[in-house]
């Protein structure tokens, strides 16, 4: 599928491509705080969060909701109602990338995560980057306008969760709302984010 508004073209990531898209997301998350709290080694963050995304968000894939714009620029992976993360694959690399002493706290914040989202259908957004060199042009938010007009016509709220607030304003101007303030020992806060049908 390729779908365009505005000035971008925007389409569906096929499985092939997955390597490229979590390379986009590697670089766009090079300094979110969470990200680094669990890995501030730039090696470890490096060999590590490939393979966080992927577990985090790459069910996308199978489930054709993972956009990238710009030739990678830009990547989003949605996950449809009833999609979820894998859990265990979560619990496998944290085990095995994150410092002994981060752990609680970072399984912690995962299952407050987990608890806070909203009863009922929706559609969740775990993973959104875009490359820095390309950051402030506008393909975060073309990444998100399209899947919020599918949303808005199925009549289905999005849910999505904070790690870096300089993000915010952007979700804020799409409709978003913080709903609460999550965070677990010294781990950096997580906050919500919900957005009704329009």
């Amino acid at each position: 599928m390729t779908t365009t508004s505005s000035s971008f073209l925007t389409h569906r990531i096929a499985q092939p491509q997955l390597p490229r898209a979590l390379s986009t997301l590697t670089l766009a998350f090079a300094t979110d705080p969470v990200a680094r709290w669990c890995w501030p080694d730039a090696r470890d963050y490096r060999d590590a969060f490939p393979h966080f995304a992927s577990a985090f968000g790459g069910g996308a894939i199978h489930t054709e909701s993972g956009f990238e714009v710009s030739d990678f620029g830009g990547v989003a992976l949605w996950l449809p109602p009833g999609a979820a993360p894998h859990e265990i694959a979560l619990a496998n690399l944290i085990s095995s990338t994150v410092r002994t002493d981060a752990q609680p706290a970072l399984f912690g914040l995962l299952e407050a995560m987990s608890k806070h989202h909203p009863q009922g259908a929706h559609w969740y957004l775990p993973l959104l980057g875009v490359d820095p060199i390309r950051q402030g042009t506008g393909l975060g938010q073309q990444l998100m306008e399209v899947m919020l007009a599918r949303c808005d016509r199925a009549r289905l709220p999005v849910y999505l969760e904070v790690t870096n607030p300089r993000n915010m304003p952007l979700y804020e101007r799409l409709g978003f709302e913080v709903t609460a303030r999550l965070q677990v020992g010294d781990c950096p806060p997580v906050f919500p984010m919900l957005r009704t049908p329009r």
